[in-house]
C-alpha cells in the first residue's frame, strides 16, 4: 500500500491531530500478539520508546529470531531482529541490527513505539512520545546502509519476515524512478508478503530538498554578517558571481570565520558541514515554507520578498543574532507538503496512486544517539529523540492505522484492510493541493471509522495476476514476480480497469471522448442485512453512471457486483470526482481521477 505524505505537525502530537487519542477503544490483547515487520535502517533497542515493561512473552506462532551479540539485545518489544548485507559491507558500519543512521529507530517507535513522558528534541515537541499501537511487537529487519538499500537484501528481508511470521510490513524505502514490477524488489516483496496474508506499508517517496531549521540557535547573541559575494575564495578561482550562491568551496573560509553567512540560495544540509568556522547561516530562495529541517549549524531561511528587506550597511557593521525556532499550530493541515511525491502512477496509469496520506511533517519519535541530529558527518550532536519528516514518517502512521484496524478484525486479507482505510479516510481539499487525488489519494486516514467500514473491495493473489497478464506481462515476466507456476493464459488475461481496487482512474488525453467502463466487487463486513445506495458526485464535463445503483446485502460475506461507467470529456490536467455507497450508516467513500496524460 503507497502512502502519501501530508500534515503539517510542530510537535509530537500527530496521533491526537487524527483523533486517535489514548483512550480509543483497543483491543489490547490482540495488539500485543501483533508483530510489525520493520524494514529499515536497523533499530537502537536502548531507546525508551521499546521499553519491555509489562509485555507478555512473544506470540506462541512468532518463528524468528534475534541476532544477539555483546552489543545487541532484543526483549518483550523488539522480538526478532536481523542484519542484510549480500555486498561487502561500508567502512566503519558493523553487521548487526543496530541503528547508526537513526532512521529505523525512528519510524519503528512511529508504529509501535511505548509511551514515553517529557520528550523533546532540545524543548521542541515537548510532551508525550508514543506510537500508534504501543502494545504491538517490533521485529527489526535491517536493510539499508550508509550506501543505501540493496534490492537483493530487501527481498532476503521480505522472505525472512514471511517465514518468521510477521502479520504487517512496514517499509520507508523507495526508489527514484518507477519499475516494472518484475524488476522492483518492493512489489515482489509485498505481492509474496499479500500471497501469505501480510499487508505491507510502502512510503511514496520525497522529491524536494530540505529546508528551515527547527532546533539550533545562537543564544540571542549579535554576531557580525557577510554577504557570500563578499567573501568569494579567489584562491580556488571563484568571484562575486558565485560566492554569492556559497556553492561548495566558493566562499573564503577565513573571512566567513566567527560570523553569520548570507547566502542568495537555498543550502543543502551537507554543504554546510564545509563552511567550518562560520557561526549560522542566512538562506533565501522561492521554495515554499512548509516544512522544516535540521543543519548543522544555527540557520534560517527566508522566502525571497523578505530577503530583499535585508540591507547590509558594510561587512563589518551588520550584526544579527538566530533565535530557536518556535512551535505553531498550522491551520491549514491537513494538506500535503511540498516534497512529497505526487502521481500518476507510471508503471499502471489507471490505478491511482497514492492510496492515501497520514502525518510526516515535523514528528517527534526516537533516534539513535550516535545518529547525526541534522543527518551530516560531523554533527556531534546526541539525541534520543529527533524531528524529521518524509514520507518515511508517514508510512508508519498509516502502517499502525493498519495493525489497528487487524486488531478488530484479524481474519481480514491485505486488501480488505486497506479498502477499509481508503474508502473512510477523510476528503481533503483539492484547493490546497492542486494536484488533488495524484497528492493525497483516497485521503487522510480516518482510524476510527475504518475498523467500521461497512462494505469493502476484496482482492486475491489471481486477480493481481489476471491484471497483470492483461497489461502484457508474459508468462516469464509474471514468473519473475510470482516465484510459481502462475501462467497469463486466454481464460485470465484481466482489464487494469477491473481490479478490485477501492479507487478509479482513468487516464486520456485532451478532448478525446471518453466512454470507459470498471467492475467492482463489494463484500459485505456487517452481521446485519443493509441496503446500500449509490451517489456520485462530478463535475459537469463528466457523466458517471452505476449499474446496480442499489445493492442490498443480506449478511456478512455476501458479495455484490456492480459497473460503474465514466463518459465525456476533459480539457483540464486533472478532473476529479467520487463514488459514495451508503446504507445511511457507512459511507462508502471512493475517489474518480479522470486525468490527461502528457506524451513525450
Amino acid at each position: 500500500m503507497k502512502r502519501n505524505m501530508s500534515i503539517q505537525q510542530d510537535h509530537g502530537i500527530s496521533w491526537d491531530f487524527m483523533g486517535f487519542t489514548r483512550n480509543v477503544p483497543r483491543v489490547n490483547q490482540v495488539e500485543s500478539n501483533i508483530v510489525v515487520g520493520v524494514l529499515d535502517t536497523g533499530i537502537w533497542p536502548e531507546s525508551p520508546s521499546f521499553n519491555d515493561e509489562g509485555l507478555d512473552p512473544p506470540p506462541k506462532e512468532w518463528k524468528g529470531t534475534c541476532q544477539i551479540s555483546p552489543d545487541f539485545q532484543c526483549n518483550r518489544k523488539i522480538i526478532g531482529a536481523g542484519a542484510y548485507r549480500s555486498e561487502n559491507l561500508p567502512k566503519g558500519e558493523v553487521l548487526n541490527p543496530r541503528d547508526s543512521k537513526g532512521h529505523g529507530t525512528h519510524t519503528a517507535s512511529i508504529v509501535a513505539g511505548g509511551l514515553v513522558r517529557k520528550a523533546s528534541l532540545y524543548g521542541l515537541g515537548f510532551g508525550t512520545a508514543r506510537g500508534g499501537v504501543p502494545s504491538a511487537r517490533i521485529a527489526v529487519y535491517k536493510i539499508c546502509w550508509s550506501d543505501g538499500c540493496y534490492d537483493a537484501d530487501i527481498l532476503a528481508a521480505f522472505d525472512d519476515a514471511i517465514a518468521d511470521g510477521v502479520d504487517i510490513i512496514s517499509l520507508s524505502v523507495g526508489g527514484s524512478k518507477p519499475k516494472s514490477y518484475f524488476n522492483d524488489s518492493i512489489a515482489i516483496g509485498a505481492f509474496h508478503a499479500m500471497k501469505h496474508g501480510i499487508l505491507t506499508s510502502n512510503s511514496a517517496g520525497n522529491r524536494a530538498p530540505n529546508y528551515s531549521p527547527p532546533q539550533m540557535s545562537l543564544h540571542g547573541k549579535q554576531y557580525p554578517i557577510i554577504h557570500g559575494g563578499d567573501a568569494p575564495n579567489k584562491a580556488r578561482g571563484f568571484n562575486a558571481s558565485t560566492s554569492r550562491f556559497c556553492v561548495e568551496n566558493s566562499v573564503d573560509l577565513s573571512l566567513m570565520r566567527g560570523k553569520i553567512l548570507v547566502c542568495d540560495s537555498l543550502l543543502r544540509a551537507a554543504t554546510m558541514a564545509s563552511f567550518t568556522g562560520a557561526v549560522g547561516i542566512i538562506m533565501q530562495g522561492t521554495r515554499q515554507k512548509d516544512y522544516a529541517s535540521s543543519y548543522p549549524l544555527p540557520a534560517t531561511y527566508l522566502h525571497i520578498a523578505a530577503a530583499n528587506d535585508i540591507q547590509l550597511s558594510s561587512p563589518t557593521e551588520s550584526t544579527a543574532t538566530i533565535l530557536q525556532s518556535n512551535a505553531v499550530k498550522d491551520a491549514s493541515a491537513p494538506s500535503v507538503v511540498s516534497f512529497s511525491s505526487r502521481g500518476p502512477n507510471l508503471v499502471t496509469l489507471d490505478i491511482l496512486k497514492p492510496d492515501l496520506t497520514a502525518p510526516g511533517v515535523e514528528i517527534l519519535a526516537a533516534w539513535s544517539p550516535i545518529a547525526p541530529v541534522s543527518g551530516v558527518v560531523g554533527d556531534s550532536r546526541s539525541v534520543v529523540y529527533n524531528i524529521i519528516s518524509g514520507t518515511s514518517m508517514s508510512c508508519p502512521h498509516a502502517t499502525a492505522m493498519a495493525v489497528y484496524v487487524k486488531t478488530f478484525h484479524p481474519k481480514w486479507s491485505p486488501a480488505a484492510i486497506k479498502s477499509a482505510l481508503m474508502t473512510t479516510a477523510f476528503t481533503m481539499n483539492s484547493k490546497l493541493n492542486t494536484q488533488a487525488e495524484f497528492a493525497y489519494g483516497a485521503g487522510h486516514v480516518n482510524p476510527l471509522k475504518a475498523i467500521n467500514p461497512g462494505l469493502v473491495y476484496n482482492a486475491s493473489e489471481s486477480d493481481y495476476i489476471d491484471m497483470l497478464c492483461g497489461q502484457g506481462y508474459t508468462t516469464a515476466m509474471v514468473r519473475l514476480i510470482t516465484h510459481d507456476s502462475s501462467a497469463c493464459t486466454s481464460t485470465n488475461t484481466g482489464r487494469v480497469w477491473d481490479l478490485n481496487y477501492p479507487s478509479f482512474a482513468l487516464s486520456t488525453t485532451p478532448s478525446e471522448s471518453i466512454n470507459q467502463f470498471f467492475t467492482r466487487t463489494l463484500t459485505n463486513v456487517e452481521l446485519r442485512a443493509s441496503i446500500y445506495t449509490a451517489t456520485v458526485f462530478a463535475p459537469p464535463s463528466l457523466r458517471i453512471t452505476v449499474d446496480p445503483a442499489v445493492l442490498s446485502f443480506n449478511g456478512i460475506g455476501e458479495t455484490k457486483s456492480f459497473r460503474l461507467t465514466v463518459q465525456g470529456t476533459v480539457s483540464q490536467a486533472i478532473v476529479s470526482a467520487s463514488l459514495v455507497w451508503s446504507d445511511g450508516i457507512h459511507d462508502v467513500r471512493s475517489p474518480i481521477i479522470v486525468y490527461v496524460l502528457n506524451k513525450p
